[in-house]
């Protein structure tokens, strides 16, 4: 009885088994045969946008998508590569990621992350390049004016480990966005780097001195313009020294 009564667990069991894989079968084959017989009616692109954004927009996806002859509208959805969509649209140097995934209503969606360049090296050969938010170099395209350009014989290992952080630095921050024109790379005595900056407003050099606690020597710059330019004006120094912790050493303007 014991034995009967096991074979027919067995049974149901296999049985069970073979139904639920059937109908596993049968909905992928459903879904297959939809695809098959279904165009892909629209592409929902969707541009996560940063402070830089415009690098990336509807028109160069749309065109990198049809020069590779993979743009998918009214292809069948069986025919259509998501994966490829994606290894097409990551070469763009200003692609940090992208998901490209297939809707139920026969639609593909890709969701695109651009990379954030902070800062525009300028070579003295005249070859430049942006350097984003983590360091990585992207080739040079379209200057943007709100962007700090970095000017001097810079390696890129200077740039992506320590312009990138100052550039980051400068461009999250609305006030010295607006303020910092360039900044000029040169070396002291010593072999370091050192920075000179080039505001937007005013003729004054602002000697930064090497790049170590560039945020403090900032805060204490922006606490003289906000202190002392409103009284002396913006050209009264022709060097604004920060060099020196705790202090900022001013040279006057030569009268005429």
């Amino acid at each position: 009885m014991n034995v009967k009564k096991g074979i027919q667990i067995i049974t149901a069991t296999i049985l069970f088994i073979s139904v639920a894989a059937y109908f596993v079968y049968a909905i992928f084959w459903a879904a297959e045969q939809k695809d098959a017989t279904n165009t892909c009616t629209s592409v929902e692109l969707v541009i996560k946008e940063n402070r830089h954004s415009g690098f990336i927009n509807t028109t160069i996806v749309e065109d990198m998508l049809r020069n590779a002859n993979i743009h998918p509208k009214d292809r069948p959805m069986d025919q259509i590569d998501t994966r490829r969509i994606e290894k097409t649209l990551k070469k763009n140097d200003f692609v940090e990621s992208i998901t490209c995934y297939k809707t139920a209503n026969n639609k593909i969606h890709i969701d695109i992350t651009q990379r954030t360049p902070v800062i525009y090296i300028l070579r003295p050969d005249g070859v430049g390049y942006y350097v984003d938010s983590r360091g990585k170099i992207i080739p040079k395209t379209t200057y943007p004016v709100n962007m700090p350009i970095a000017t001097g014989n810079i390696t890129q290992q200077y740039a992506q480990q320590s312009l990138s952080k100052l550039g980051n630095y400068i461009t999250s921050d609305d006030f010295w966005n607006s303020q910092i024109e360039q900044l000029d790379i040169s070396t002291n005595s010593d072999g370091e780097y050192v920075i000179d900056i080039v505001p937007r407003i005013g003729n004054q050099i602002i000697k930064l001195g090497t790049i170590d606690n560039f945020a403090e020597k900032l805060n204490r710059l922006r606490t003289f313009y906000k202190e002392a330019v409103p009284t002396i004006g913006w050209d009264k120094y022709t060097t604004i020294d920060l060099e020196y912790d705790g202090q900022i050493i001013c040279k006057k303007q030569k009268h005429k």
